[in-house]
C-alpha cells in the first residue's frame, strides 16, 4: 500500500520516516513528503505535528501530535485507535480527538524512532471510516553525550629538527549524539598543553610541528588535546586526551673528544698487540648515529694502531711494532674520530669528526741480550780436526749499562760432543771430526745470558753445514752375478756395470772404468767405458770350457772426478755355464753351486727329484694326520645325535647274559661313508620298504618309520653332513619269530604256550612258567 495515498498531512519534528525508503532523502520535488504540513486534496487523514524530544521528563503525559480524519464531524461519532511500537505504554492516543501523548522518557541513542499505526472507527457501526495508516514518530536528539577519545592515550614519534608543519599524528574523538541534527555531534579540537612546539587542526585533530626541536635538548613532550561538541558553543560537552610525543634521533651532532691531550706509557718489553691506552669521543646522538671510527694520522701509524670498541665506542690504541727505549723514548700521535654514518643534510654545519693529541712515553726495562742475527748459517769441511773454527755468534745487552753476556749451547748432548762455544766471545769450534756422509747439517741453539741477571736469556738458531771432501772411493752399487755360456763368441756383451760414490759432487759425479793392470795382458774379457757412468764387459775370445776353468775373476778399476780423485778396484766373478746363446740364471746359479761341491748335472737332477718326492710324501703324511685328528662330531654332538647299530645276535633269555657284547651299543663313533645327500635319501627309502616287508603289517610301525624319516630330513639342528639312520624289527632271523605282543590279535587267555617246550633247554624255564599257568588256568 502506498503511504502517499493514505496520508493527508505528514508532519515531523526533525525528520519524517515514511514507509518507502526512497522518501528518506530531503527532496524538494515531492511536496507530499516535505517537512511542512500540506493538506491533501483527496479525502484521507489529517495529521497535526508529531514529534518527541528525548530526555523529556514530566509527571503528566506530553502532547506530541494529533490524529484526525477528514470525515471527523466533531460529533464524537469517530473513535481513534493507536497500535504499533510503544502504543498504550510509551504513546497513548485520545480515542475521541486523536491527540497523541508520550508518557515516558525517551533515549534516541537506544531507539531513534518508533513505527505506529492509526485507525478511525465509526462508533455506531464499529467499521473503519479510513484505511489503517502507518506513521513514524522520530525521537529528536538533544546534546546529552560527551565526546570520547576511544584510542587514547596516544604515543607518537617524530624525527627531531623536523620542519614546521610536519604531521606528527592524528587524534579522533566520537560523540554518540545525532550528527545529522544540529551541532550536537560536531566536534572542535583545541590544544590545551603543548604550545609553542605543536599545533592541532580544529576540525581534523591532526597534530603538527609548530617549531624545530632538538632531541638532545628534550626528547619527549606531553601534549593535551581537547574535543568539544556543538562546535565549541556555550554549554557544549568536552573531553581531553594526552599525546606523548617522542623525538627520534638523527645524526646532527659530530663526535667530540673528552680531552684535547692524552698521556700514555708503554714498556719497551711490551709485545706487539699490547693495549697502550684508550681514548673516547662523546656523541650526543644515540644508536648508529653515535657509531664512530678512530684513526691515527701521521708517521706514527707504523708503530701504533687504533681500533674501535663497538660496544663502548672507545678507541683502543695498540702496539703495532716493538719500541726501544734506547732508540726512541717518546712518541706523539694524532688520533682522529669520524662518525661512521653521516647525514648529508648537516654537512654544511661542519665536518663530523674531531682530533686529539696522544703522547706516549716509552718506559725503560731490563731487556735480555739481543743477537745480531736471529739465525746464523755456518760452514765447515768434513774431517776437520778437533778445535777447528766453525763461526762466531754475537749478542749484546741493549740497556744503557751494557751488561756482559755469557754464551752456551743448550740443545742435545750429542751436539755438545761435536761442538763447543766460548762463553765469553761466542766462538763455536768442533770437538771431533765431522763426517758429511753421516750428517750434512747440524742445528744447534745458542743462548746469551746476562751475567748480572741470569733470568734475562735470549736464543739464536745456528745452522752448520758440513762441506763435502772427496774421501770415499767409488764402488759397485750391488753385487753382480755374471755368467757366460761355453759357446759364447768374441765381443759378446755379458754384463753392464755402474758405480756409486758417497761423496757429494758439486758438478755431478763422473766415473771412469778400466781393467786392472794385472789383468790387461792376460784376460779373456774386456771393459768398455760408455762415458755415461756405465761400462760394459765383453768377451775377448770365443768358446769357454767349464772342465778347464769354471769361473773367472775380473778386477775393474773405477776412478771418480773428485779433488783429489780416488780410485777403487772391484772384482767381478764370471761363471761359465753349459747353455746356448741365452743364459738361464737359475740353472747356472745352482749348477755352479753343485759344481763347486763336485756334483755332475745328472747327479743334480737326481737330487732334485729325491727332494721333490720326499716333499710330496711329507705333505701326504701331514694331511692324513690332520684328517684323523678331525672328528665329524664332537662328544657333545654325539649326546643328541641318534645312532642305531644293527646286529643279528639273538638272545637266549633271561639267563643268557653273554649272548652279545653290550659295549657295541655304547660306541661313541660309528664310521660312515661320506655320500651325497641325494644317495643317502634313496637308500633310506629302500630300507624303509624292506622294513615293511620283514615286519608285521602294522600301520603304527609304518607311521613311526615315516615320522623318523621326515624328522631326519627337516631337522634344522641336525649336523651339517649326511647322517644315515636305520630302523628295523628284531626277530627276523629267529625260529620263534617275534616275541612282541604288538602283532598278536588275541589275549593271553586265548593263547597257548605249549610250543615253548619244543624250543629247547634255553626256553625250559619260560615254558614251565607259562605252561603251568595255562594248566592251572584250564
Amino acid at each position: 500500500m502506498n503511504c502517499s495515498t493514505l496520508l493527508s498531512f505528514t508532519l515531523m519534528l526533525v525528520q519524517l520516516l515514511p514507509c518507502s525508503p526512497s522518501t528518506q532523502n530531503h527532496s524538494t520535488q515531492n511536496t507530499d513528503q516535505s517537512f511542512t504540513a500540506v493538506r491533501r486534496v483527496k479525502r484521507g487523514w489529517v495529521w497535526e505535528p508529531l514529534f518527541a524530544t528525548e530526555e523529556q521528563t514530566s509527571m503528566v503525559p506530553v502532547y506530541i501530535g494529533q490524529l484526525k480524519s477528514d470525515l471527523d464531524k466533531q460529533d464524537g461519532n469517530l473513535k481513534y485507535i493507536l497500535t504499533g511500537e510503544g502504543a498504550g505504554s510509551i504513546f497513548i492516543a485520545d480515542e475521541n480527538n486523536g491527540k497523541i501523548y508520550v508518557t515516558q522518557t525517551l533515549d534516541r541513542e537506544k531507539k531513534p524512532f518508533y513505527t505506529l499505526r492509526a485507525q478511525a472507527i465509526n462508533r455506531s457501526t464499529q467499521l473503519p471510516v479510513e484505511p489503517e495508516s502507518e506513521f513514524i514518530i522520530k525521537v529528536r536528539d538533544v546534546n546529552d553525550h560527551e565526546p570520547q577519545f576511544l584510542d587514547g592515550p596516544y604515543v607518537a614519534t617524530v624525527p627531531e629538527m623536523s620542519p614546521e608543519g610536519t604531521s606528527v599524528t592524528q587524534v579522533t574523538a566520537t560523540d554518540a549524539d545525532d550528527p545529522s541534527y544540529g551541532n550536537n555531534a560536531r566536534l572542535l579540537y583545541s590544544l590545551i598543553q603543548g604550545q609553542p612546539y605543536f599545533s592541532v587542526e580544529p576540525k581534523t585533530g591532526v597534530i603538527r610541528m609548530a617549531s624545530q626541536m632538538d632531541r638532545e635538548t628534550k626528547d619527549q613532550y606531553l601534549v593535551i588535546i581537547q574535543a568539544k561538541d556543538m562546535v565549541g558553543q556555550a554549554g557544549a560537552f568536552s573531553a581531553t586526551a594526552t599525546v606523548t610525543i617522542n623525538l627520534s634521533d638523527i645524526n646532527d651532532n659530530p663526535p667530540k673528544f673528552q680531552q684535547r691531550l692524552y698521556y700514555m706509557n708503554v714498556s719497551e718489553e711490551a709485545p706487539v698487540g699490547t693495549t697502550v691506552g684508550k681514548v673516547f669521543a662523546e656523541d650526543s646522538d644515540i644508536g648508529e648515529n653515535a657509531a664512530m671510527n678512530y684513526f691515527i694520522e701521521g708517521d706514527s701509524s707504523d708503530v701504533f694502531d687504533i681500533i674501535t670498541d663497538n660496544e663502548t665506542q672507545e678507541g683502543i690504541i695498540l702496539l703495532k711494532k716493538r719500541v726501544d727505549y734506547e732508540s726512541k723514548r717518546r712518541y706523539s700521535i694524532q688520533a682522529k674520530v669520524v662518525n661512521r654514518y653521516i647525514d648529508d643534510r648537516f654537512l654544511k654545519e661542519g665536518p663530523f669528526e674531531d682530533k686529539t693529541i696522544v703522547k706516549i712515553n716509552v718506559e725503560d726495562a731490563d731487556e735480555p741480550p739481543v743477537f745480531t742475527l736471529e739465525n746464523y748459517v755456518m760452514e765447515i769441511a768434513e774431517e776437520a780436526v778437533s778445535g777447528s773454527l766453525v763461526g762466531v755468534v754475537t749478542a749484546r745487552d741493549p740497556d744503557d749499562d751494557d751488561c756482559p753476556v755469557r754464551y752456551s749451547i743448550v740443545h742435545g748432548m750429542h751436539l755438545k760432543k761435536l761442538f763447543s762455544i766460548n762463553e765469553h766471545n761466542g766462538t763455536i769450534i768442533t770437538t771431533k771430526p765431522l763426517d758429511r756422509e753421516i750428517a750434512s747439517w747440524h742445528n744447534i741453539t745458542v743462548t746469551a745470558t746476562e751475567t748480572r741477571n741470569p733470568e734475562k736469556i735470549s736464543e739464536a738458531n745456528v745452522y752448520i753445514q758440513v762441506l763435502d771432501v772427496n774421501d770415499h772411493a767409488p764402488e759397485f752399487p750391488k753385487h753382480y752375478e755374471t755368467f757366460v755360456c761355453e759357446n759364447a763368441v768374441s765381443g759378446q756383451l755379458i754384463q753392464s756395470i755402474s758405480a756409486v760414490d758417497q761423496d757429494d759432487s758439486a758438478e755431478g759425479h763422473h766415473f771412469y772404468f778400466s781393467l786392472a793392470q794385472e789383468a790387461t795382458n792376460n784376460s779373456h774379457f774386456t771393459v768398455k767405458d760408455n762415458q755415461d757412468n756405465t761400462a760394459g764387459i765383453f768377451t775377448a775370445k770365443s768358446g769357454f770350457r767349464r772342465q778347464e776353468q769354471f769361473s773367472f775373476y775380473l778386477p775393474i778399476v773405477i776412478l771418480d772426478n773428485g779433488t783429489p780423485p780416488l780410485t777403487s778396484t772391484n772384482t767381478i766373478t764370471i761363471t761359465v755355464c753349459d747353455c746356448d746363446t741365452e743364459v738361464n740364471i737359475f740353472y747356472c746359479r745352482y749348477g755352479a753351486f753343485m759344481y763347486a761341491m763336485g756334483l755332475s748335472t745328472e747327479a743334480l737332477v737326481g737330487v732334485l727329484a729325491c727332494i721333490l718326492i720326499l716333499l710330496v710324501f711329507f705333505l701326504a703324511i701331514v694331511a692324513i694326520r690332520q684328517q684323523r685328528k678331525k672328528s665329524p662330531f664332537s662328544e657333545k654332538m654325539e649326546e643328541f645325535r641318534e645312532n642305531i647299530v644293527r646286529y643279528d645276535d639273538e638272545g637266549g633269555g633271561e639267563e643268557d647274559t653273554e649272548a652279545f657284547d653290550i659295549s657295541a651299543l655304547r660306541t661313541h663313533t660309528v664310521m660312515r661313508t661320506h655320500k651325497p645327500r641325494k644317495k643317502v635319501t634313496t637308500e633310506i627309502h629302500s630300507l624303509y620298504r624292506q622294513s615293511l616287508q620283514v615286519g608285521p603289517d602294522s600301520a603304527i610301525f609304518r607311521q613311526f618309520i615315516s615320522e623318523k624319516l621326515e624328522e631326519a630330513n627337516t631337522d634344522p639342528s641336525a649336523p651339517p653332513y649326511d647322517s644315515l639312520q636305520t630302523y628295523a624289527f628284531e626277530g627276523t632271523g629267529s625260529l620263534a619269530g617275534s616275541l612282541s605282543s604288538l602283532g598278536s590279535n588275541m589275549s593271553d587267555v586265548d593263547q597257548s604256550y605249549d610250543y615253548l617246550r619244543d624250543w629247547g633247554p634255553h626256553f625250559k624255564q619260560l615254558a614251565g612258567m607259562y605252561a603251568s599257568h595255562r594248566s592251572v588256568a584250564d
